[in-house]
């Protein structure tokens, strides 16, 4: 279930004394937006003064050390004397282990989603509207509230468009707002890859995907404008580019949580399709519970990209090897209002040309969404060129079709060996389809000692291991069973059927084989059991 963490004071002394409060169908709320959109551990948190007063559904567990986190990072850690409403996001480790989902999840959405759209596991997104307005009946002056969306999913865009919609009616009508938004998201249908949907919500229709005219169409549900993110440092998105594929330790100084986290999600989205599998915090605070972790200078940074506006941590992080200083930070000391970017040049293995033209289009004026889609198509360009060698090598370490038979385990693959593919890079090299030139060698050598390299070595490995089972299956399907069983013993034969039913399980893995392999599967198990005993045949259909 879904839950959203309220601050209305009377609400949450009636239920510190036992007493109910009517909160509508919490139970079962959001369940479907849950299970289909915001993938499990999905709430609203809503804070006051950094204080965490109420979750709804007030079942929905969090454990104290996410609460605190969930509260600092909810406000702008800087000096900011700006009044109105500001938007960014973060990204929080989960505390205390795995525990009970609030949702029944068989995997099967990231079996279908891409890479980098997948549900985390181990870390919460939050999705921050934070109001500041002057307000004389606070004792303050001001009216500071914050309405957080919490989710395991990385739809930066949809989730943001979504509290544009709520969080002006929240901080004026509260509850019944809300109940009645629970009410609408509950209808949603689960997206469906390739499908427009029309998500209905306080008389706007969302349509994710642009297919259909609509009061507010959503492209996509996590791409940023990356045009505008990169505007300032368009020069050295060459470099940036390196930097991330490489899973190097980055800190980006912002003015404000709505850069830092901006700029830090369209680093990390700069790979794709490859997936970055680094740690990343689009903002971070110097509450933060991996703070002393971050800012120790008796080891090495780890690898993440971090984003701060806390001007304190231009000295605390200083020894970090790349720092990345974006706009005007408030402070007592005199930053210039430049770009400042610290150390990157000592990593740069390739010529960084093709990154300034990217600049061109600025001069002649194009509008921002064309921008970003040249600058989307240079980074995919630029990300697939690197890939595509490894791509080719590691298909060549599959087994071939012929070595795979029906009665024996299916062969291995073969392993993944540096020096062999380095040697493949003379005649199969990025520079077939890419123009830049520089040590390309270099820069494969250092991506291998990168979390990156490992996250997308696995995953492939993992596929292909999948294609293997999946060939073994069907090569099973296409030998002659009765043939095989004639001279085989009873022992041999229960061993058969029950391989077999294991390869059956190949429907809950999502294995790449077609239906009617697996019905023909079905058959043949029956067939082999009916040659057996009784007493064995019994014992077989029963288990």
């Amino acid at each position: 279930k879904s839950a959203v963490i309220n601050t209305d004071g009377e609400r949450l002394r009636a239920l510190g004394a036992g007493g109910s409060v009517p909160l509508g169908r919490t139970s079962d709320l959001l369940y479907t937006i849950d299970v289909c959109w915001l993938g499990g551990a999905a709430c609203l948190t809503y804070c006051l003064s950094s204080l965490l007063q109420l979750v709804y559904p007030y079942d929905f567990r969090l454990t104290e050390k996410e609460k605190t986190s969930i509260c600092y990072l909810s406000f702008p850690d800087s000096y900011s004397g700006g009044l109105g409403d500001t938007q960014f996001s973060f990204r929080l480790r989960q505390s205390g282990g795995q525990r009970t989902a609030h949702y029944e999840d068989d995997g099967e959405y990231n079996r279908e989603a891409p890479l980098t759209l997948q549900r985390e596991s181990a870390h919460y997104f939050g999705y921050v509207y934070f109001r500041q307005v002057k307000d004389s009946s606070m004792k303050r002056g001001y009216f500071q509230k914050s309405l957080v969306l919490v989710s395991r999913l990385p739809y930066v865009n949809l989730f943001q468009s979504l509290l544009q919609l709520i969080a002006p009616e929240y901080f004026d009508k509260l509850e019944p707002c809300l109940e009645a938004v629970c009410n609408e998201i509950d209808q949603w249908p689960p997206p469906v890859p390739g499908q427009t949907l029309n998500l209905p919500v306080m008389g706007v229709v969302i349509q994710v995907c642009n297919l259909l005219p609509a009061p507010m169409v959503l492209p996509s549900i996590h791409e940023l404008d990356l045009f505008r993110c990169f505007q300032p440092v368009l020069i050295h998105i060459q470099m940036l580019w390196e930097l991330v594929l490489l899973g190097e330790p980055i800190v980006v100084m912002a003015p404000s949580p709505t850069v830092s986290s901006e700029m830090v999600m369209a680093l990390t989205s700069c790979l794709a399709p490859l997936r970055y599998c680094c740690d990343y915090r689009p903002y971070f605070t110097i509450h933060d519970s991996e703070f002393k972790e971050y800012t120790t200078r008796t080891q090495a940074p780890p690898n993440i990209v971090v984003g701060v506006t806390n001007p304190f941590f231009i000295k605390t992080l200083q020894h970090w090897p790349h720092i990345l200083r974006v706009g005007e930070l408030r402070m007592s000391g005199d930053l210039p209002k430049q770009v400042k970017v610290k150390k990157l040049t000592k990593l740069k293995t390739l010529d960084t040309k093709p990154g300034r033209s990217s600049c061109q289009g600025i001069q002649r004026k194009r509008p921002s969404e064309v921008q970003s889609a040249l600058l989307r198509r240079h980074l995919l360009e630029l990300t697939q060129s690197f890939i595509i060698p490894l791509e080719h090598y590691i298909a060549s370490l599959m087994p071939l079709q012929r070595a795979i038979t029906p009665w024996k385990n299916p062969p291995q693959i073969r392993p993944f060996r540096q020096d062999d593919f380095m040697k493949t890079l003379e005649h199969a090299g990025p520079q077939l389809t890419c123009v830049l030139k520089g040590d390309w060698l270099g820069l494969y050598r250092r991506f291998f000692k990168s979390p990156n390299f490992d996250g997308w070595y696995r995953q492939r490995h993992k596929e292909m291991t999948q294609k293997l089972e999946a060939l073994h299956l069907e090569a099973i399907c296409e030998a002659n069973i009765v043939a095989w069983m004639k001279d085989k013993s009873e022992v041999e034969i229960v061993d058969l059927v029950l391989k077999l039913r294991e390869k059956l399980v190949a429907r809950c893995q999502h294995l790449p084989v077609k239906e009617e392999t697996l019905q023909r599967v079905g058959l043949y198990i029956d067939t082999v059991i009916d040659s057996l005993p009784e007493d064995l045949q019994a014992v077989l259909h029963h288990h």
